[in-house]
Formats: structure tokens, sequence, C-alpha cells
């Protein structure tokens, strides 16, 4: 078993107790990390605090030079750190695992790392010149979920530093290895105290963000987290953005290939095991096509193996932990009660490890729980609907509003049904497709604010007006 350090102002730092970090496919104990302490977070915020004032000074170029560096390491320790996301996840090497989640990471350092806000003129004539000016913010907190812990940092960390801020960030403590990891890498070739990472529980996390020097929040992870974080911030008036809980759901129009779309759509919604936020998780079918549609993913879901993600031929893996594994049992239970039919799965899979099969379940609709509420599991509900403004309105009455789509053979229709989802990006004929250069954020309780692109870009920053009288 390997013990973990904290980096805090480029140095290893060890903690007073530690807390052990389980392997999902075995249940064994894969590593122990510090618990932070107040104290300790306080030395990583002033590191940070001081490394802002020169780091926020370096021109936008040298910036980008030092990110590209970052990508190349990262790309340069590629096994080492997909084999720890397996270990510490669950998920699978192959498919879209770890060299997925990996490789995203890599493509995403690069991208950000090219992005810009520059100087922008907003009048000018013989009298004045107003320009728009953004400047960084000062210590961005980061808190970071369990089901990408690599790819998830660095969407909080490069954008935090192209905008010339520092960053302090806190892992989950069910999945911290590969932040760590990646934050060694960032020291190598960083300032000190530029990234600070501090590993614990949730009473580091609340302190991070009732703390006075820190100057924004991101977190992506439950609604409910999200509202309590967002309640803390407030005494310090912090920046926030938050991407939450979502319970996506998919339109499927009559006029579909039920063979040409399963494919997308199962791995639309199993990426990750279905532990993913913008993942489809509801899926309503059109009753001329539904049977069909369940037979296609059906025969999916029969050709593959679930089992520990090291295995070469394993496409997916565990439930990341034994809380979210017991929900998922539990709901199983509550399906079956409810009536739902289920085409696959619904048992958990025996032996150690936290695994449940790909479940698909038919005959069930809105008012059940797997419906109704966001399972964060392999398991996905099919929905039969007549009318398609009808299903529109059942989509929309989650309370939910992350992402969205419709599948159809007529474009033009699907785009236009799509535009009425109550949700941050609608997708058609696809779902979960995200990209660095186009912005992603959730709407209603899938949080505010928005990630990637020139406009992610911007929450990292505060708008300075300069009106330059020219006498």
């Amino acid at each position: 078993m390997s013990a973990y350090d904290m980096i805090i102002n480029g140095k290893k730092v060890s903690g007073n107790e530690y807390f052990d970090v389980i392997n999902p496919a075995t249940e064994e104990v894969l590593a122990s990390c510090p618990k932070a302490n107040v104290e300790q977070l306080n030395s990583a915020v002033e590191a940070a605090q001081q490394a802002f004032t020169s780091w926020s000074q370096t021109d936008s170029a040298t910036r980008a030079a030092k990110i590209h560096q970052i990508a190349a390491l990262i790309e340069e320790n590629t096994e080492s750190l997909a084999k720890l996301l397996t270990e510490e996840t669950g998920k699978a090497m192959q498919g879209m695992g770890s060299f997925f989640e990996t490789g995203g990471s890599v493509a995403w350092t690069h991208a950000t790392a090219e992005m810009d806000l520059p100087v922008e003129v907003i009048e000018e004539d013989d009298a004045h010149r107003i320009e728009l000016h953004r400047k960084p913010l000062g210590v961005v907190g980061s808190i970071v979920p369990w089901n990408f812990p690599l790819m998830i940092a660095i969407w909080h960390i490069i954008p935090a530093l192209k905008a010339g801020n520092t960053v302090v960030i806190k892992p989950s403590p069910l999945a911290p290895l590969s932040a760590i990891k990646l934050v060694e890498l960032m020291n190598e070739v960083l300032p000190a105290g530029v990234v600070n990472i501090v590993t614990g529980g949730d009473d580091i996390g609340q302190a991070i963000t009732q703390h006075p020097d820190i100057s924004k929040v991101i977190f992506t992870g439950s609604t409910n987290t999200g509202k309590n974080i967002m309640a803390s911030c407030a005494s310090t008036l912090k920046r926030l953005t938050l991407e939450l809980g979502g319970n996506d759901a998919a339109i499927v129009l009559p006029d579909v290939d039920p063979s040409a779309i399963a494919e997308t759509i199962f791995h639309s919604a199993f990426v990750n095991s279905g532990q993913t936020c913008a993942a489809l998780k509801r899926l309503y079918v059109h009753e001329g096509v539904y049977d069909q549609v369940c037979d296609a993913l059906v025969n999916i879901a029969n050709q593959c193996k679930v089992g520990n993600g090291l295995e070469q031929d394993v496409l997916f893996g565990p439930v990341q932990n034994k809380q979210q594994y017991e929900r998922i049992c539990q709901l199983a239970k509550d399906t079956k009660a409810e009536g739902g039919r289920f085409l696959t799965g619904g048992e958990p899979m025996q032996g150690p490890g936290y695994f449940f099969p790909i479940t698909l379940v038919a005959d069930i609709s809105d008012g059940s729980r797997l419906v109704d509420e966001e399972p964060f599991g392999p398991m996905l509900p099919i929905i039969k609907f007549s009318d398609a403004n009808e299903v529109i309105a059942r989509a929309n009455k989650n309370s939910c509003g992350l992402g969205g789509s419709v599948w159809s053979g007529d474009t033009e229709l699907a785009t236009k049904l799509a535009g009425q989802l109550e949700c941050g990006t609608a997708w058609v004929n696809t779902h979960a497709q995200i990209q660095p250069n186009v912005p992603f954020g959730g709407v209603k309780d899938s949080g505010f604010g928005v990630e990637f692109s020139t406009q992610g870009l911007e929450e990292y920053t505060s708008i300075q007006v300069v009106h330059i009288n020219k006498g």
C-alpha cells in the first residue's frame, strides 16, 4: 500500500491523520492519503496568494507555454495515470475509460492553452477610448468529484491558470490519487504555490468555501452539495461555478432506424457505467419503434463484459464506491416493486467489488424513482410515449436541466423540438458530446455558470473598464 502526500507551495506535505482509498473492484485498500487540517489549508491558500502576485502578471504567451508543457507531461505519464485511474475509480482501461480520460485531459489542456481574452475596445474617438479588460480573480478553490477525477481537475485548473489565477484543489477522498499525481506533474513546470492540493473530507471542502482569501469556488458534483456550497460561499461573496447533477432525457421519434442509433444511445447512457453527469439517463421512445429500440439495446448489452477494469476485454467496471453501489441495489429493488420489466441485469454481481451489471428497464414511466431521480449508475429506464409535444413537457418536468437530446431522421423537426428542452445543452442525433471550444453548463437544479471555451475562461475573471480621456 502506498502513502500519498499533499502538495503545498511546491513541497510534499504529510498529515497527522490518514484515510484509506479503496479499490472498488477488489474492496482492498489501495493507498492512504492525509487528512488536511485548517492550518494546512491556510498554508496552501497563503502560498497561492503569494504566487498570484507574479503569476497574474505573466503574459498570456508565457502561461500558454507552461500549460502546453503540462499537457506534454500528462501525455508522457499516460500509462501510469490510466492505471491509477482504473485502480481508484474502477473504470476500464479501454473504451471510454481511463485511456479515454487521460487522452481527453491532454487535448483539453492543449486547447485551453490557446484560448485568450484580449482587451476589447468598447468605444473610441478623438476625445476618449473605453476599454474592457478581463482580470484574474486571485485564488481559485476547486472541489472535484470521484467519477472523472483527472479530467475534471483539468477542467477546473487549466482555465484558472490561463486566466492568471492560482489554485487550491481538493479532490474527492474516494478518488484523490490521480489528482495528486497531476499536481505533482504541474509542479515540475509551474512556480511554487501556483497549484496546491489538499486532501480530506467534507470539513476541508467547507473550509474552502468559507475561506476569506479564496476568490472563486468551482464545484462539480451533486445538486444538494452544490446548494450547500452556494450557501457557504454567500458570506464572502465568492464567484461560483456549479456543474451539478443531471437527469438527461433523450427523445426518440418514430422515423429513426433503431439499429443505426442504438450503439450511440447505449454508450451515451453507460459511459463510465452511467456515472457521468451528462450521461443519457431517461430514454423516451415512441411506441412505433419502442420494441425495436429495446431489442437493439439488449443485443449490445449482452455483448458487454463487466469486470475489473485492468482486464483487457472489460469495457465496464464496478460502481465506484460502496455508498453509491448500495443506492443502485436499492433502486433496482424499488424498480422491481414498481413493476419495471428488466430486460438485462437488475441484480448485484457475486464476489468482491461493487459490481452491478448493465441494466435496461422497460415498461416504466414518470413517477418511478428510476425515472425521476438521477441513478448515477448502470441502469437505464426506457419509457414509451405517443405524442412528441406531450413528451417534451414530461422531459422538462424534471428539476434537472443539464443536457437533453432528440433523435430523428428529420433533423429540422428534431432541432425544433430540441430547442424546447429546458437544459444547458440540447443535442440532435447524439448525446453527451462535449468539446473544449464549446461552452457547457446547466440550468435549474443542474447549476449555473459554464465551463470550456472562452465563455468558460471568462468565469475566472472580473471585468475592469478603463476609460481614457485623451485630453
